[in-house]
């Protein structure tokens, strides 16, 4: 069956079926539309996401394969065991969620341009307004050196980007998220797309179909609001 990429109305906050997405490239499934609170929020909680560079149309996605962990079975090496023992770096959440995802827009020196825009950049920060977007943040001393942000729907936390600038922080966040999140009774970490930093924390690959039947599954679930409240994280050493 051809597979056709669905143009979206401004006015119409609906999705086509995920499961409808082109093969190549993988997951993207539909164009157009906006970043409004709304939207976001519908396309969270089907498993889609906007993924897009600064002057390009809108792009929505929903890949093949997910990469995603239960938050118990994240991986703590010897090394970074030891790390977390004798680290000076704090945690907390949402203290400095802005500066989180502006750090997470700067280019990696591997890249010549980043995929998080000003419009994502705001679209992100009413989420957060709405209590719909949270960041993890790693401190030295005073100074924001490492973090993460991503939207929460019920017992499932779509990760979005994260950042380092000092060795193992985004790791760091990772496992603080991890950790936290099932504390309060989250029960899924969705990471988009797998990489070697996310495989070398116990994130693996899941088939879209599977992924979606967990977010069906737990999205109802009633996290506590005091999740995220503005708090330090304490890891388990």
């Amino acid at each position: 069956m051809t597979k056709h990429l669905i143009v979206l109305s401004e006015d119409n906050l609906s999705f086509p079926d995920p499961e409808s997405a082109l093969n190549d490239p993988d997951g993207l499934l539909a164009i157009g539309g906006d970043l409004s609170v709304a939207r976001l929020q519908n396309a969270y909680q089907q498993a889609i996401f906007p993924w897009f560079s600064e002057g390009e149309p809108i792009l929505w996605w929903s890949p093949k394969k997910r990469a995603v962990i239960m938050p118990e079975e994240v991986h703590i090496s010897k090394s970074m065991a030891k790390f977390i023992r004798q680290t000076d770096l704090t945690l907390s959440i949402n203290h400095a969620f802005n500066d989180v995802i502006h750090a997470c827009s700067m280019p990696r020196k591997t890249q010549a341009e980043t995929w998080i825009s000003s419009d994502i950049i705001n679209a992100y920060h009413q989420l957060h307004l709405q209590g719909k977007a949270h960041s993890v943040e790693v401190w030295h001393d005073d100074k924001l050196v490492g973090g993460l942000y991503g939207v929460n729907v019920g017992g499932v936390f779509c990760g979005e980007s994260m950042f380092h600038e000092h060795s193992n922080a985004s790791k760091l966040a990772f496992i603080g998220l991890c950790q936290h999140f099932k504390r309060y009774g989250g029960v899924v970490i969705d990471c988009q797309m797998i990489t070697a930093h996310l495989a070398s924390l116990g994130v693996k690959e899941a088939l879209r179909g599977d992924f979606i039947r967990q977010l069906t599954q737990y999205q109802s679930c009633n996290i506590s609001a005091q999740c995220w409240e503005r708090q330090k994280l304490v890891l388990s050493k």
